[in-house]
């Protein structure tokens, strides 16, 4: 594994992300939580990634041609990361049926149940509308 650019391969699926494919925020954060010491699983799961966006390049964002409409779907999993028990927050924000602003993370703090997880995720997609 000291030979193969992971960390590259990984801020190359980043930019992708940031810039027009909100699909695998949550497959990214994933990866790029093991930057540090990668093992061939980990890098498997970047080569799939990969591929999946090889096989998608025809799929592109796209506004409607409805009312000028914003909308918001927030979603959270309560504790997938095992280590820490954080939860983790999703949202994308769509105008006309195409996203504008989307987010995949852990959360700072712990949430005691599924529903604090949920408020916590729609306060901070509420924070990005704002």
């Amino acid at each position: 594994m000291t030979k193969i650019c992971y960390a590259s391969a990984v801020g190359s699926l980043v930019y992708a992300m940031v810039c027009t494919r909100p699909d695998i925020g949550y497959a990214v954060g994933v990866v790029s939580r093991f930057m540090s010491n990668p093992g061939r699983e980990h890098w498997a799961v970047v080569k799939w990634i990969h591929q999946y966006l090889k096989g998608t390049s025809t799929m592109c964002l796209r506004f409607g041609s409805g009312k000028p409409l914003l909308e918001g779907f927030v979603d959270s999993n309560m504790s997938t990361d095992v280590d820490t028990s954080q939860s983790t927050s999703e949202y994308v924000i769509t105008y006309v049926g195409g996203a504008v602003l989307w987010q995949s993370r852990l959360r700072k703090s712990v949430a005691l149940s599924t529903l604090e997880a949920e408020y916590m995720a729609a306060v901070e997609a509420s924070k990005e509308v704002i």
